[in-house]
């Protein structure tokens, strides 16, 4: 069929059948063996060892979202890449950003933004906000097998609302079996998750302006990486940042490399006459 579709220029009959709005129904009808939940794994004793990528912060501010994630991937205590990219659009108003197995989880976001394309061509409208949440936890339940032997993704999803009278940001979070939760204001997944929401549960406010609140995120990563070995906080002397992502009503928008080396910048300034960073101020 691929020979004579080459020879042709004609697309296979599957692509000329009319079907569901989603991809990966149209792939487990015509090709199961490619998603991600059928691959089988060869017997293995122990943990597999693999890349994984770490932290991932996000917070809400009035006109929108702020998704951002440190570059660091690590293959037990070894640093398997620095400037690994682990936020990615996954259409116009919203963006993912991914923790866990990061070959795992470059894909299942490859796939997730292929999702949402079809949906789109097929009804001839986006995916509501709730129902984008709904599909990429449809994605990560697919991959529990995998994640039963090591190989988890646990990803964070954010986005603007456009739908009539919401018009704000949203967070959702997973965990390895695909259960969602929608978080208030905040939210971080990954391995240094733990100092990174310590650091946004004493900064956020709910009047946040875009740039106190992209501050807040790379705050949020430095805390982190100053605790967790596997999270990696701004490397001048590589001129490696953070990846800081912004969604509003305008849509998705990453901040240039320039943007990000400033914003990190005036936060280490900072952190010169104050190692442990900003404090919330006591009433």
């Amino acid at each position: 069929m691929e020979a004579n579709t080459r020879s042709t220029g004609r697309l296979p009959a599957a692509f000329l059948t009319p079907g569901s709005s989603s991809f990966m129904d149209f792939l487990g009808e015509h090709q199961p063996e490619i998603l991600p939940g059928n691959r089988q794994l060869p017997p293995v004793q122990g943990v597999i060892e693999a890349p994984h990528g770490t932290t991932i912060v996000a917070v809400t501010f009035p006109g929108g979202v702020v998704l951002a994630g440190d570059r660091r991937a690590t293959m037990g205590n070894m640093i398997a890449q620095r400037d690994i990219e682990k936020v990615f659009p996954a259409d116009e108003y919203s963006a993912v950003g991914i923790a866990g197995t990061a070959g795992l989880a470059v894909e299942m976001v490859k796939l997730f933004q292929l999702e949402l394309e079809h949906f789109e061509k097929v009804e001839g409208a986006q995916l509501s906000l709730e129902g984008k949440a709904n599909r990429l936890s449809t994605m990560i339940r697919s991959n529990l097998g995998m994640a039963m032997q090591g190989l988890a993704v646990v990803p964070l999803f954010a986005g603007y609302d456009v739908d009539r009278g919401r018009g704000r940001g949203r967070i959702f979070s997973y965990d390895v079996t695909g259960g969602r939760s929608e978080e208030r204001n905040f939210a971080t997944t990954g391995s240094g998750s733990v100092f990174a929401r310590g650091a946004m549960k004493k900064l956020f406010r709910e009047d946040l302006t875009e740039e106190q609140a992209t501050t807040l995120v790379v705050q949020a990563l430095y805390d982190a990486a100053d605790d967790d070995s596997a999270t990696g906080g701004p490397d001048v002397a590589r001129r490696i940042y953070p990846i800081i992502t912004v969604i509003t009503e305008d849509g998705f928008r990453r901040l240039g490399e320039d943007e990000a080396a400033e914003l990190a910048g005036s936060v280490l300034q900072a952190r010169l006459e104050q190692p442990d960073g900003p404090r919330a101020a006591l009433l």
